[in-house]
């Protein structure tokens, strides 16, 4: 549960991810002591940043530099990628069109997710069945994503470490450590499960061996805004999965997070770092023990604001419940009669509801 935090951890991971392959790694003294960081941002705000994560800031940088060039296109331009069903409802939304209950929120953005093999999970998966729609102008824009994207996921990272050193014959050990180092989210998830008292390997397997991603690129007007409804750039809102790295515009604060008196603390922009938040899925995993913390954004200033939301999650198909370990933390184990703190979900399930009710078409 959130505590009335006034300002939000920094954790350098760096630590962590040198021993990530290492099944010993909860033993390590640098391990240790992340873990405990971590696991005192997950209880007392539910947000953090890292920092030492192996991505190279120049990636992050020019991930922003070049959205902003998406962003500044006429919107006849912008719209040839436009977000519609046929495409898994991914694709680009002008301001106004993304809702958060029930109110459209100051804010444009792309949306898209790992695509899904047809018929792989039935009629929940295949509204979300399509490809990512990216833009031609500015050039190399997907191959950019991609790049950026894989290094947040992990997703063959393996692969490409073993094709640098054999067919390359790759002599840089740096060069090799980059790719390794690349697996960021999963290895951050590692000491997430060591911070509750299980094994690293606590979100893979069935949990999420084989994970889900969410992508949003957005992009907040300055002030005055024009046309608007209110000021919002997004409402108030939990994340749905199990973890989010957040690339946010350097020099302007926008990211709000509520403690537990209701008091919006500033999440203000640390170059080099990801915002890390817990989503609904940890939630539910940990039993309650971390919340996932509702957040806003509101862009005051007098900039146009970029940031890029990356979303780490389960397995599409996977039943989320309560780990055994947290259950115990929370002195519910045998007690079948008492309400559990936290209800079981299927992660596809709970994603599409929120896909369904979120767009303005």
């Amino acid at each position: 549960m959130a505590t009335d935090f006034k300002s939000i951890p920094i954790i350098d991971v760096s630590p962590l991810l040198a021993k990530c392959d290492d099944p010993k790694m909860g033993e390590d003294g640098g391990v240790i002591e992340v873990v405990r960081q971590l696991n005192q941002a997950c209880t007392q705000a539910g947000f953090f940043y890292v920092k030492g994560h192996g991505i190279p800031i120049s990636l992050l940088q020019e991930v922003k530099g070049k959205t902003h060039k998406f962003f500044e296109l006429p919107y006849e331009e912008k719209s040839k990628i436009k977000l519609n069903a046929a495409a898994g409802y991914r694709g680009y939304q002008k301001v106004l069109e993304n809702i958060t209950k029930g109110v459209p929120d100051m804010h444009e953005a792309i949306d898209c997710y790992r695509e899904l093999k047809p018929g792989a999970y039935g009629e929940v998966g295949k509204i979300l069945e399509g490809h990512n729609q990216w833009p031609l102008n500015p050039p190399n824009y997907k191959e950019m994503m991609e790049k950026y994207i894989n290094m947040c996921t992990g997703i063959d990272l393996l692969i490409k470490s073993t094709f640098i050193i054999s067919n390359q014959n790759c002599s840089n050990q740096s060069e090799i450590s980059f790719f390794l180092f690349s697996d960021l989210s999963r290895n951050i998830m590692r000491g997430i499960a060591l911070a509750l008292g299980g094994s690293p390997y606590e979100f893979e397997g069935d949990r999420a061996g084989d994970p889900f991603w969410v992508v949003r690129i957005l992009g907040y007007p300055k002030k005055p805004f024009e046309n608007g409804v209110n000021d919002i750039g997004c409402g108030a809102h939990t994340d749905y999965g199990l973890l989010t790295l957040l690339n946010q515009e350097d020099g302007i604060n926008a990211l709000e997070v509520r403690n537990l008196s209701g008091k919006w603390i500033s999440a203000p922009p640390v170059p080099g770092t990801f915002v890390c938040n817990i989503g609904d899925m940890l939630k539910i995993y940990s039993n309650g023990l971390y919340e996932s913390t509702l957040h806003r954004v509101i862009n005051n200033s007098d900039r146009y604001r970029v940031s890029v939301a990356y979303f780490y999650e389960t397995n599409f198909h996977t039943a989320v419940e309560p780990l055994d370990i947290c259950k115990q933390r929370n002195g519910k184990v045998n007690q079948a009669d008492e309400t559990k703190k936290v209800k079981r979900a299927v992660y596809g399930e709970h994603l599409v509801g929120k896909v369904l009710t979120n767009f303005v078409f």
